[in-house]
């Protein structure tokens, strides 16, 4: 079913004020931890009982309104990544189902390692920055800088893209380079987006001669523009998940991967190139 604005007002329930929000930026509130049948004002049109019982009980990461009306503009939801046909699945479809419905945009990370807890208020406020930015922009213009390639001064007084996610992880993979507790310092990556499906970003970083250290995010962008290339944000994701895994390289140790086996996998997915949306964005040294 495909919603309008005037199905989405009616359907959606605004959320009462009253409770702080936990982040307010650019007349946008964000709610975390809200479960969908919250938001939605009875079963709607299209979706079935089983569909809206199962979806109406899954949770919301955070739900960001209109600061005056309080109505939801778009949800996040963080999850590990779930084997096709499991039930964690099917609920993500109803879910999906239901979103669409009422017409609430969701993004949605799939990750074995980023959680809402520390990383969805960031990665909230990251695409309120870059809609906002990218809404202020003539897109007539060839000559406009992306929200993600705006140059400054990064955290390591470089200068750099200061809306890369990741420039945290890659600085601190320098540092731990110099401490040797690296093969080398560069982070590297890959990102595609699946026609009809989810953007995928690729991370990885070599611990020790020829064992990586690897991550890949999901990114799926239901009814939803991230103001942002979705693909470069799920890599810039994986780049942050690969941050949280070298805090403790001792624990990651069993799970790095072979750096033939990644090169293997790499090719193996540039080679379904006919079914990306776009082209394939990946470090050629990782493949030489």
């Amino acid at each position: 079913m495909t919603s309008t604005g005037r199905v989405a007002t009616s359907w959606l329930r605004p959320i009462p004020p009253g409770g702080a929000p936990q982040l307010s930026r650019a007349g946008q509130v964000g709610y975390p931890a809200r479960r969908l049948g919250e938001l939605v004002q009875g079963r709607p049109p299209g979706v079935t009982g089983h569909q809206w019982s199962t979806a109406g009980r899954e949770g919301l990461d955070q739900v960001v309104c209109a600061a005056d009306t309080g109505l939801p503009l778009f949800a996040v939801q963080f999850a590990p990544p779930a084997p096709a046909g499991s039930p964690a699945r099917r609920a993500e479809r109803m879910t999906s189902a239901v979103c669409a419905a009422v017409g609430l945009p969701l993004l949605r990370v799939e990750s074995p390692t980023l959680r809402a807890a520390e990383h969805a208020r960031r990665l909230v406020e990251y695409v309120i920055d870059a809609r906002g930015y990218a809404a202020g922009t003539d897109p007539d213009t060839g000559d406009a800088v992306g929200f993600r390639d705006i140059v400054g001064r990064l955290p390591d007084g470089r200068p750099g893209p200061v809306n890369d996610l990741g420039a945290l992880t890659r600085a601190a993979a320098v540092e731990a380079y110099v401490e040797r507790r690296l093969a080398d310092p560069i982070v590297r990556g890959l990102h595609v987006r699946w026609t009809d499906g989810p953007a995928e970003g690729w991370s990885w970083v070599e611990v020790r001669p020829g064992r990586c250290l690897v991550e890949r995010v999901h990114l799926v962008a239901q009814r939803f523009s991230c103001g942002v290339d979705p693909g470069r944000l799920a890599e810039d994701l994986a780049a942050v998940a690969i941050g949280e895994r070298l805090r403790d390289l001792d624990a990651a140790g069993p799970s790095l991967m072979d750096r033939d086996e990644l090169r293997g996998q790499i090719r193996r997915l540039a080679a379904r190139r006919d079914e990306f949306d776009g082209g394939f964005a990946f470090d050629h040294l990782c493949v030489d």
